[in-house]
This record gives C-alpha cells, sequence and structure tokens, in this order.
C-alpha cells in the first residue's frame, strides 16, 4: 500500500475509499486552518465524552486515567504554541485525536482512541459542541464589552448633562436637545442589543453532544453527565435536529449586525460632528489619522472602520443564510461555513467595540460651536406650542409658526426679532410673554415627559440605564 492509501485509510471515512484524495479537495474540505481556535473548548469535549464511555462501561478507569492524561498533555501543547497540525487534519477534532493516537508516554490502546473520539461520530458533533463552548465564552466577554461602552455614553452625559445643541431630522436643523439626549439614544439602541445577546447565550446553551450521527446514541451514553461536565444549561431533544441545528449562529450574527447598524449610526454621527462645518466635536488623536498629501487633515478613520464593518458583519450573515436555505434534513458539509463566520464577527466585535469605547470616553465636545449652530429659526415649534398653550387647535398654531418664519424671512430678519405688534398681525393670542419662546433653555426644559430632553428627564433616565446595567452585569 502506497503511503498515500495509508493516510487515506487512517481517516475516519477512509475503509470506504480505495486511493487518495485530490489535494485540492483536500484543502477545499479541510476547517483546520481556522478551527485550530476551538483546541482547549474541543479538549475538553473530549474529556467530558470519556468519562461518559467510563459510566457506560466502555472504558475502564484505568484507561480513562491514561486517556485524560493525554488529553491534558495535547491541552499544554496547544497553549505552549508547539502543537504541529498536519496536511490530513481535517478539523481540530481529528487533529487532537490524531495527535493523542500518536503519544506514546499515554500507554494507550489503538482500540480505546478509536472508542473514545470516533463514537463522536467523526467529530461532527463534537466540533459544533465546541463552537457552542467556544461562543458562550465569547459572548460573554462581549457582552462585557458592550455593557462598558453603554456605561462610558451613560457616564459622559451625565457630566455634560447641560450642554445643549442643535437636534436634527432629515439631516436639518430641527429642534434644541441636550448633548446627552443624543448620547443616551445610542446608549439605549445598545442596551436592546445587549438583551439580545443574552437571549442569543440563552439558545446557544444546549447541548447537542451524545446526538450520534443522526439517530441518537447506542452506547447508553450518559448525556446529563456530559451537560453538567461541559456546563450546558439543557440537553436537544431531537439527535437529528441536532445534528444540523444553527440557529443559535444565525441568531447571533442576526444581532451582531443589528449591534453594528447601531454602531455604524453613532458612528456616522459623530462623523458628521466631527467636520469643520460642524465643528461640534474633535476626536482624539489616539483614533484619528493624518492624510499623506493634506497636511492639516485630520480624518475619523476609527469611525468609518466601524460603519465599514457593518458591511462585513452583514456579509456573513447574508452567507449562512444562504448556506442554510434548501439544506436537506440532518448534516451536510455545507454546514462547515458556520465556524469561520462566528470567529470573524466575535473578533470585529471585539475589536469595534474597544475602539467604540475610546472613541466616546477621548473625544472633546465644543460647546461654542454648538451653542452658534442653535438658531432662531429652531423655536418655530416652540412659538406653535406657545399658541396652543394659549388655546389655538395646533393644526392652526403650526400654520401661525409658519406665517411667523415666513414674516421674518421677508423683513430680512430672525422670528426672535419680530416685534410683538408684528406676532399679533398673525394671532391676537400672541402676548408679551411670548420672549420667553425664544431661549433654548427653556425649549428644552419643557420636554418633562418621560424619555425627553428635559434636564429632568434626562437625569431619570442616565438613573434608569444605570439600574440597567447592573442587571445585565450580573447577566454577563
Amino acid at each position: 500500500m502506497s503511503s498515500e492509501m495509508a493516510a487515506e485509510g487512517d481517516k475516519l471515512w477512509g475503509g470506504r475509499f480505495s486511493g487518495s484524495t485530490d489535494p485540492v479537495m483536500e484543502i477545499l474540505n479541510a476547517s483546520i486552518t481556522y478551527d485550530q481556535r476551538l483546541a482547549e473548548v474541543d479538549i475538553q469535549g473530549s474529556m467530558a465524552y470519556a468519562k461518559a464511555l467510563e459510566k457506560a462501561g466502555i472504558l475502564s478507569k484505568a484507561e480513562l486515567e491514561k486517556i485524560l492524561s493525554g488529553l491534558e498533555k495535547i491541552s499544554e501543547e496547544w497553549s505552549k504554541g508547539v502543537f504541529v497540525v498536519t496536511q490530513t487534519d481535517e478539523d481540530i477534532h481529528t487533529a487532537n485525536e490524531r495527535r493523542l493516537k500518536g503519544i506514546r508516554s499515554a500507554g494507550l490502546l489503538p482500540g480505546v482512541c478509536h472508542i473514545l473520539l470516533c463514537l463522536t461520530v467523526a467529530g461532527l458533533l463534537q466540533v459544533v459542541t465546541d463552537l457552542k463552548l467556544f461562543m458562550k465564552n465569547s459572548l460573554s466577554l462581549i457582552s462585557t464589552r458592550l455593557l462598558q461602552l453603554i456605561k462610558t455614553l451613560v457616564e459622559r452625559a451625565a457630566i455634560e448633562i447641560d450642554v445643549i445643541l442643535p437636534g436634527y431630522t432629515h439631516l436639518q436643523k430641527a429642534q434644541p436637545i441636550r448633548w446627552s439626549q443624543f448620547l443616551l439614544s445610542h446608549a439605549v439602541a445598545l442596551t436592546r442589543d445587549s438583551e439580545r445577546l443574552g437571549e442569543v447565550k440563552r439558545r446557544i446553551n444546549v447541548l447537542p453532544l451524545g446526538s450520534g450521527a443522526l439517530a441518537g446514541n447506542p452506547l447508553e451514553i450518559d448525556r446529563e453527565l456530559l451537560r453538567s461536565e461541559l456546563d450546558f444549561a439543557s440537553i436537544s431533544l431531537n439527535s437529528m435536529d441536532a445534528v444540523s441545528e444553527r440557529d443559535f449562529v444565525v441568531e447571533f450574527l442576526s444581532v451582531a449586525t443589528l449591534l453594528m447598524i447601531h454602531l455604524s449610526k453613532m458612528a456616522e454621527d459623530l462623523i458628521i460632528y466631527s467636520t469643520s462645518e460642524f465643528g461640534f466635536l474633535t476626536l482624539s488623536d489616539a483614533y484619528s489619522t493624518g492624510s499623506s498629501l493634506m497636511p492639516q487633515k485630520k480624518n475619523p478613520d476609527s469611525l468609518e472602520l466601524i460603519r465599514s464593518k457593518a458591511g462585513r458583519v452583514f456579509g456573513r450573515l447574508a452567507a449562512i443564510l444562504m448556506v442554510l436555505k434548501g439544506l436537506p434534513s440532518t448534516y451536510n458539509k455545507d454546514l462547515q461555513e458556520d465556524k469561520e463566520a462566528v470567529f470573524d464577527v466575535v473578533d470585529t466585535l471585539n475589536a469595534v467595540l474597544q475602539v467604540a469605547t475610546g472613541v466616546i470616553s477621548t473625544l472633546q465636545i465644543n460647546k461654542e460651536n454648538m451653542e452658534k449652530a442653535l438658531s432662531p429659526e429652531m423655536l418655530s415649534t416652540d412659538l406653535a406650542l406657545y399658541l396652543v398653550r394659549k388655546g389655538m387647535p395646533f393644526r392652526q398654531a403650526h400654520a401661525a409658526s409658519g406665517k411667523a418664519v415666513h414674516l421674518a424671512e421677508s423683513k430680512g430678519t430672525t422670528i426672535n426679532n419680530l416685534s410683538l405688534d408684528d406676532l399679533k398681525s398673525i394671532s391676537p393670542l400672541f402676548g408679551s410673554d411670548v420672549s420667553q419662546v425664544f431661549s433654548v433653555v427653556n425649549s428644552v426644559e419643557q420636554y418633562t415627559a418621560m424619555g425627553g430632553t428635559a434636564k429632568s428627564s434626562v437625569t431619570a433616565q442616565i438613573e434608569q440605564l444605570r439600574e440597567l446595567l447592573k442587571r445585565h452585569k450580573e447577566q454577563a
């Protein structure tokens, strides 16, 4: 037998085949290049499975001890960076199995290795279990970093609560708002993402290991023991579903996409506010770059990269949805696409959340420019509300305020400079107290209802978000 055929025969599925696999097919088939990140959790899963085999009477206690010792040695090799991946390793599970067979000092019989690792159905359920273990750990870290970003927004809002700037709709000046109201608007959106991450973690926390290839496990494996050893909350209910279920991947990528959309929106706002045309804020040098041609430039690259990564994450979601669409029941090799998508998105979120937190905590605001941008016309709604409080229906009050804006434009002035006679020509309800309308502080302070931009309301939002952060931190 040639060395190639010998290598082929060593594969878990090699007995059925003769000849060697096309080298390009080997590359396409393998996932070891990226799922090495599952090395430690794969070893944890194998240890748990070995204990279940011993409980089922398939392994003796002595054999179990040797296997656990061998797996510990492999874990040490991975942690030291000396584990050598070979061309024949398809995935992390087969790589660890191959190495276990090669550890002479463990004193294992070949059949013991076969029983331990091959009965996990060529690693299919082992690797998806690995992925869930990896995601449980990763989502805890992502949740922690997301909460740190939310806290940074909330605490900055508390410090700068008296700063007022224009609020925009359609990117046109609309009404005065507190800078803290703007910061909290993004914080609130991110709390929903935090809640969704918690929901995803609950559905990830279901153990698939012990489901066999599709029909279940014939060896009386104690799946409750596996669940307890690997710290899962529950056990998959149906073996056919457990083999192919990747809802947890789709949910994570979906939540990640929405999170990135929220971060992209915040980044876009800050990019606009940092332009010289607005001049509301300046980014720290640590999160900016210069121009290779124009020395005066200070580019918001950190925010632009956050904005761009939203597209990257959405692309991963779209890709996995297309992979899953139309697959027949149980396992298909298409499902191998799940891990690379998860790894990429986990890495992206970890980086983006840290950068976003850094940007928010270090940027400087320019209160003078914010105040200069508060034009009197932004108080047109307040003028209409003045008439509403005098008893005029809002539709008529809106029209009257519009006439005041038009009159001011025709006179080449602003609405706050119209005389009382000018305003009375529009409506007799205008009185001398109308002057109080033309104050941005009075404007924001009238929005005292829950969620509004009055100081009392913003303070209440800050306190509620602080309480929410405490609860989410405990859950994370």
